[in-house]
């Protein structure tokens, strides 16, 4: 007998049990594979990831990166946050920058004209001073005694000239009589002349005599500020001391001496030309504030071919000495100004192999390359010829990441417009204000 006819038929039911129960998990497993529950994406995985860097998979617990599974479909770029300028119509001034040095309009060194003891000192140092005022004295009693001298002399010989007048017209008369030759007559009228030379050279000793005396009396030969005194009182002083007693400067007005390129020489002679008065602003060291305001006063009548500039002289009335002589200046010469320009800070234009250009964030806050054609630079400001309208909004920060079409995000503070990954960068240190740049809010 057979295996098969051997079994009892407990043995068969419980064979039909167990392929039924295999059948029931094969079919269940199948329902489940196809019936599963998807896994949803990360919200901002992708940013996270961005700001994050690379995470490995078994630092990601073993989840799939979003869009990495079959099925997962393409994920949205984060706009790039931006600052961005309104560009404007405004007036534009044209200034050329130079540097110059400010130069005293004269300077005297104040010199004793006689010899002598210094006696006295009238003046403080730093003081202003008119031309004539008495500044020091010298001993003048050596150039009195002098002066009477002089006009001793001067009465005797004045004494001799009387009575040889009076000899004359004694022989003339007596001649007339037939009394005296001829010959004596003519040599007393050649002794008054002879007199009347002595005398004279006698009044010119007398002017000399006082006009030393006057030389004792130090005065300021122009107005203008002293400097430091160089001689102390009861020192003996002479004409040919190259020190002397002070130094007297002109400060008001005062001069500015720079120099511009020769290139920007025909615009400045142009304006001249024209007979414009062209304003000259004097800026302290660091350039940031502004010491005085003057004119254009003279060029130079030649260009120096070592360095191929001219110099130019402004005056400035320095009322209230804010300029020294010798003072180091930034120089803006305002050469004209512009009506109605489009400008745009000089610091949002790019520069690539086309030519500058900028990113103009779109109203659907997309960004567009334009490319420019600019103008003159004026401070801060750049003068935009072609390529931009009023109204248009020009990236400032956060040119790093854009691309033309991709999305941006308009920002007011500086300090939002931060790269989303590390390493990224969008200039050194928070952005300062730019003059005329108004921060606007995305609407």
């Amino acid at each position: 007998m057979s295996d098969r006819t051997s079994l009892s038929p407990s043995s068969r039911s419980r064979r039909r049990t167990v392929a039924w129960i295999v059948a029931i998990l094969v079919v269940a497993g199948i329902a489940w594979l196809v019936f599963r529950p998807k896994p949803a994406a990360e919200p901002g995985g992708q940013a996270r990831a961005g700001a994050a860097g690379q995470r490995s998979g078994a630092a990601a617990g073993g989840r799939h990166r979003p869009g990495a599974g079959p099925g997962a479909g393409p994920v949205a770029e984060p706009p790039v946050p931006v600052r961005v300028y309104v560009a404007a119509t405004k007036d534009v001034d044209i200034s050329l920058p130079a540097l110059g040095t400010v130069t005293a309009y004269n300077t005297v060194t104040v010199r004793s004209r006689v010899d002598g003891e210094l006696v006295q000192v009238n003046f403080k140092e730093g003081q202003r001073v008119k031309a004539g005022d008495v500044l020091a004295q010298v001993d003048p009693r050596p150039f009195n005694v002098q002066l009477q001298q002089a006009l001793g002399t001067q009465q005797q010989n004045l004494a001799q000239l009387e009575n040889a007048r009076r000899d004359l017209a004694r022989y003339q008369a007596l001649f007339k009589q037939d009394s005296i030759a001829r010959q004596q007559v003519d040599t007393q009228a050649a002794l008054v002349r002879q007199y009347e030379g002595t005398l004279k050279t006698d009044q010119a000793n007398v002017d000399n005599a006082r006009l030393q005396l006057t030389f004792a009396r130090i005065t300021a030969p122009i107005d203008g500020r002293l400097g430091l005194r160089q001689v102390d009182p009861g020192n003996l002083v002479s004409s040919g001391d190259t020190t002397g007693l002070v130094v007297i400067t002109q400060t008001q007005p005062i001069a500015v001496i720079f120099t511009l390129p020769e290139t920007q020489l025909p615009d400045v002679r142009e304006q001249l030309a024209h007979g414009r008065t062209l304003r000259v602003d004097a800026w302290d060291r660091a350039n940031t504030k502004r010491l005085a305001t003057g004119v254009l006063e003279t060029l130079d009548n030649q260009i120096d071919v070592s360095t191929g500039t001219v110099k130019a002289k402004a005056r400035f009335d320095n009322t209230d000495d804010a300029l020294f002589p010798n003072q180091f200046v930034n120089i803006q010469l305002l050469v004209e100004t512009r009506k109605g320009m489009t400008v745009i800070p000089n610091g949002a234009v790019q520069r690539g192999s086309q030519g500058p250009f900028v990113f103009v964030a779109q109203p659907d806050n997309t960004v567009a390359v334009r490319q420019l054609k600019l103008g003159p630079v004026s401070g801060d400001l750049v003068v935009v010829s072609d390529g931009l309208k009023p109204g248009d909004r020009v990236v400032t920060e956060g040119t790093d990441r854009l691309r033309a079409g991709g999305k941006v995000e308009v920002v007011t503070d500086a300090a939002d417009v931060t790269p989303p990954t590390t390493g990224a960068s969008l200039g050194a240190g928070p952005a300062t204000a730019t003059p005329g740049t108004s921060a606007r809010t995305e609407p």
